[in-house]
Parts: C-alpha cells; sequence; structure tokens
C-alpha cells in the first residue's frame, strides 16, 4: 500500500461506541510497550480491541462505530470472519508494542461495510 492510498474504513453495527484506555504515566520512560489500547464496544457489552497504532480516524456518528485504518488491507472473508493485514506501520518503530500483530479479524455479524475511498469491498453490491 503506498503513502497516499486510501484506508481502510470499517463501519460497525449500530449501537457500538468507541473506548481508548489512558495514556500510562510514570516518572520513568516507557518503551516498547505500544499506545494505550482502542476497543469497540458493542450493545450487548462486548468489547474487541483493535491495532490503535494502525488507526487514523474514530469517529461515532449516528449511533455507530467508523474506525479508519491507514496501514491495514482488507484480504477477504475466511469463514466467518473479515481478515485484514498489515502492509506498513503508521507510527514510528519506538512508539509500537513489539508485540503487534500482522493480522486482525472481525466477525462478520460486527461490520456493516467495509470501504476503501469510496468504494466499498465489502459486502461487495451487485
Amino acid at each position: 500500500m503506498s503513502e497516499t492510498q486510501d484506508p481502510t474504513v470499517v463501519e460497525f453495527v449500530h449501537g457500538t461506541t468507541i473506548e481508548r484506555e489512558k495514556e500510562a504515566s510514570s516518572a520513568l520512560p516507557i518503551v516498547g510497550n505500544g499506545p494505550p489500547g482502542t476497543f469497540v464496544r458493542f450493545a450487548d457489552g462486548k468489547r474487541v480491541p483493535l491495532p490503535t497504532d494502525q488507526i487514523v480516524e474514530a469517529v461515532e456518528r449516528g449511533g455507530f462505530a467508523t474506525i479508519s485504518f491507514g496501514g491495514m488491507h482488507f484480504t477477504g472473508v475466511e469463514g466467518t470472519r473479515l481478515t485484514f493485514v498489515r502492509e506498513r506501520d503508521v507510527w514510528p518503530e519506538e512508539q509500537l508494542s513489539p508485540e503487534r500483530r500482522g493480522r486482525m479479524t472481525l466477525e462478520r455479524a460486527m461490520v456493516t461495510c467495509v470501504r476503501v475511498g469510496s468504494r466499498q469491498v465489502w459486502p461487495l453490491l451487485h
């Protein structure tokens, strides 16, 4: 994915909100811990973690959460899950967790659509 390519936008189902953990504060430097967590909370109370270091925009509008990922690419559906791969890191290496994953999966039932720019890539429109 090039630096100028549109982010991958995931629109979650109605009744979702965005939660962000607070930044840890310490008199000592914290190295290699990564950014505070970002989660989508569902109406039933379920909370799903997201790769915070890939998020370029997170908004709640009209009762649903929409998250834009700058370095993630939608790769398709595997069974009941939508799959995304990390193509590049959005944040500088020193701000990332060494335990970050290269893949993200979300249950299809959690998401209403996935877009890249103005083009909807899931579900496909016929």
